[in-house]
């Protein structure tokens, strides 16, 4: 078999069976090989960072690798803001980059660019592949990294190395060393201290399983117990045990924070401001307080479970009633959109959230739905939802998928609606348009660069997002989602109730007012 082959082989020899794809000349003998191979289901979409997110979107809700193929260094360039995002997400992704011909990197070609180096800046694993007979040995160690690290392994595959025969199968895998460590000693003296102590979870410690051990510790020993700000995979809901996520904005975060004298880590990185801002502190850890790292992200609910059946052995975690809030009715605003949302969550939903500004209240609002997951914007690089949807769609075609997005975020990778509509995927996709990029008007102020009551001409047309308004109904049909346009609450339930109530992909437009206009 040719290296293309043996590639796609070993993938699917190894449980990767799923490929988001936007593949170039030096990419066509993978491409070809996918007929031989007819196990691999190869998703195409228009854009490398819809094909990057969706991969990502994938890896949170199977827990295991996809693979996305990229051409050439501006094919990874594309991609590499939706693969900052799954790096800090932490999940396991095989990325393979096709290349030019080994002999033909000599003549400097206009594709031609440096791929290891930036691969290397968002992958813990970089190999480039130098002959045939090397691909199914490198492509198994890439999955064997990516499995054990839950982080991106990238494999770089010349395009004469792909058409070349004398490739094969590797019997096994490159050895991994099990590099998770975990310090029951310092959050059990932690919490035995009777000092105030925090207990702030992330990775996989916020499913049900991380969610139950941190809330019967918190419980067991009076300590107030948070999540990241930015979860990869957040379980949530009725019958699971609630949690409260550290608050985007600084000056909120201290006040959840303000009094602890233990801060105790499990999965999750200390607290820290996304920026930094003239005459505030970067570090939300209160002064005097001791931070203690139990684990990181891998192994966390592990973690934290043996930790409360050796401390908190009889005591049961308290879960979250069933509680959806009552339809509302009138205009849409923030408080409105987030009361539908919360009345209408399906059961097994999956939410993919980029509702930024718009959707502040909706954490209080879908509380008390039925249980659901919640993937959020682990990186801050705007343009993940409508990817990460696609990807979480196809992990688990079993369950509706709901992404809420904003518009500004939604115009970096408004091509992932043509791939929901060619894999007729079950996404029902909010756009809340306010019409501006509302999170900067904030952000204007909160940096010190505004003075006065508001911006100026010239600042505004910066975070304006008309003349002209974008018409997100036209632009979903024009790639074949169903779209409806709504600006009242009760026009948004109607429309989720037909949203959800109809197989495959479907747009709703809600008009909404700008926070800081």
């Amino acid at each position: 078999m040719n290296g293309a082959q043996a590639l796609i082989t070993t993938l699917v020899d190894n449980d990767i069976r799923v490929c988001f794809a936007n593949p170039g000349t030096s990419e066509m003998h993978f491409v070809a090989a996918l007929d031989a191979v007819p196990d691999m289901r190869g998703v195409l979409t228009l854009f490398e960072g819809v094909a990057t997110g969706a991969a990502d979107g994938y890896a949170r809700m199977s827990a295991d690798p996809a693979a996305v193929l990229l051409h050439l260094g501006p094919g990874l360039g594309n991609g590499l803001a939706n693969l900052h995002n799954a790096r800090r997400a932490h999940v396991p992704m095989l990325v393979v980059v096709g290349d030019h011909a080994t002999y033909h990197k000599r003549y400097d070609a206009p594709l031609e660019s440096d791929i290891d180096s930036v691969a290397g800046t968002v992958s813990g694993w970089v190999r480039r592949t130098m002959s045939a007979a090397d691909v199914g040995a490198d492509t198994l160690a890439a999955i064997a990294f990516a499995r054990a690290e839950h982080r991106i392994a990238t494999v770089i595959l010349p395009a004469d190395v792909s058409w070349s025969d004398g490739a094969g199968l590797a019997e096994t895998a490159d050895a991994q060393t099990d590099t998770r460590e975990f310090d029951f000693a310092a959050a059990e003296e932690a919490l035995l201290s009777g000092e105030p102590a925090v207990i702030l979870v992330g990775g996989d410690a916020t499913r049900s399983a991380g969610l139950e051990a941190a809330a019967r510790l918190a419980l067991r020993f009076g300590a107030k117990l948070f999540c990241e700000t930015f979860p990869t995979r957040l379980e949530r809901g009725a019958g699971i045990p609630a949690v409260e996520r550290i608050a985007y904005f600084g000056e909120a975060a201290v006040e959840q924070l303000r009094g602890a004298r233990r801060l105790i880590l499990a999965g999750a990185a200390a607290p820290v401001t996304f920026f930094g801002y003239p005459g505030k502190p970067s570090d939300l850890v209160p002064e005097g307080c001791e931070v203690h790292t139990l684990s990181g992200p891998v192994g966390a609910a592990a973690a934290l479970t043996a930790l409360a059946d050796a401390l908190a052995p009889d005591v049961v975690a308290p879960t979250v009633p069933a509680a959806p809030p009552d339809l509302p009715a009138g205009p849409l605003t923030v408080q409105t959109s987030a009361q539908v949302i919360g009345a209408m969550l399906p059961e097994r939903a999956i939410v993919v959230d980029e509702s930024n500004t718009s959707g502040l209240l909706l954490p209080q609002f879908t509380a008390g739905a039925p249980a659901h997951d919640w993937l959020t914007l682990t990186g801050g690089s705007i343009g993940y939802a409508l990817p990460v949807a696609l990807g979480a769609a196809v992990a688990a075609s079993d369950r509706p998928v709901l992404c809420l997005e904003s518009d500004g975020s939604a115009m970096y990778t408004i091509s992932a609606l043509w791939s929901h509509a060619r894999e007729n995927l079950d996404i029902t996709t909010v756009v809340y348009a306010n019409r501006a990029y509302d999170i900067l008007r904030i952000e204007l102020q909160r940096v010190g660069a505004q003075s006065g009551t508001g911006p100026g001409p010239e600042a505004e047309s910066l975070l304006d997002l008309t003349p002209p308004v974008l018409d997100f109904v036209m632009i979903a049909q024009g790639m074949g989602v169903p779209a409806r346009r709504v600006d009242t609450a009760e026009e948004l339930a109607e429309a989720l109730r037909w949203a959800f109530g109809t197989p495959g992909p479907h747009l709703i437009e809600a008009v909404m007012p700008s926070l800081a206009g």
